[in-house]
């Protein structure tokens, strides 16, 4: 994949592979950190199934609800050659139905426009004057997660993706409760505060050890806007074949507003 698409991709989905130098030893140091010190284990001294679905439907019911969503979003990431980008990305969702990118650069020259729906992927490449029409299902090709539409839209506005009702153990301490999860394919260990049930981190594992894809994704400067608790600051580690480190600072923010989502593609620009 060439660079220039892995760029629009990981703004929209926080993931892509740029490289391909092998990161085993990254996922091995992972791996060990995460068993040594912080894989939960059942606490006996409460009724385990009860609280468990107590804290289960909270985290639902903490779900933020939109109709839409638009942010201006700092965009800072680094690939496994140690190479690394800084970009400005305005995102506008629909709920269910649009999701709308500008990625400019300096927060002033546009470089690329997106658009996607729940069946088709456009990209405009400003720079180069060409555009790109894919499906969706292309995305999950591009990254090798079978994320949905839908997982997109959460993913973005600060909602846990591939969180499954199966949790066989948890562990809570002053601050912290912790779940396990296992699903289809990934295994995934969310942490949220004792306090209010916030995200605090949320690590996907992939149950295949053949493949070996992980993803580490941390919430932080919670900010309340019209009773809805936003994560303005994401940290976001993904590897496999690779290592991409990514960060992200939403400046602005907004639900339930007017949209305005103008996209056209030149008669000039040819298909890539």
């Amino acid at each position: 994949m060439k660079y220039i698409s892995g760029l629009v991709i990981i703004v929209i989905i926080m993931a892509a592979a740029t490289s391909c130098r092998s990161t085993k030893t990254i996922q091995t140091a992972i791996a060990k950190k995460d068993t040594a010190v912080v894989v939960p284990l059942v606490d006996h001294r409460v009724d385990s199934v009860q609280y468990i679905r107590k804290i289960w439907d909270t985290i639902r019911q903490n779900n933020i609800k939109f109709n839409t969503f638009s942010a201006k979003v700092k965009v800072h990431f680094e690939r496994s050659d140690g190479k690394n980008y800084d970009f400005t990305a305005y995102v506008k969702m629909k709920k269910d139905s649009l999701l709308w990118v500008s990625v400019r650069a300096l927060d002033v020259i546009e470089v690329f426009r997106v658009k996607i729906t729940p069946d088709s992927l456009i990209i405009i490449d400003k720079n180069k004057k060409t555009y790109q029409l894919r499906s969706v299902q292309s995305l999950q090709e591009v990254i090798q997660i079978p994320l949905t539409f839908t997982d997109l839209q959460n993913l973005l506005v600060g909602n846990p993706i591939f969180l499954d009702s199966n949790i066989n153990s948890f562990k809570r301490d002053d601050r912290y409760i912790s779940l396990i999860s296992m699903g289809a394919v990934f295994k995934h260990l969310l942490t949220v505060s004792k306090d209010d049930y916030t995200i605090q981190h949320s690590k996907l594992d992939d149950v295949d050890p053949v493949r070996s894809r992980t993803a580490d994704i941390t919430y932080g400067d919670y900010q309340n806007k019209n009773g809805v608790q936003f994560s303005a600051y994401r940290k976001i580690t993904v590897s496999e074949k690779q290592k991409l480190d990514l960060t992200m600072e939403y400046k602005q923010f907004d639900f339930n507003v007017d949209l305005n989502t103008p996209f056209s593609i030149p008669k000039n620009y040819k298909r890539n």
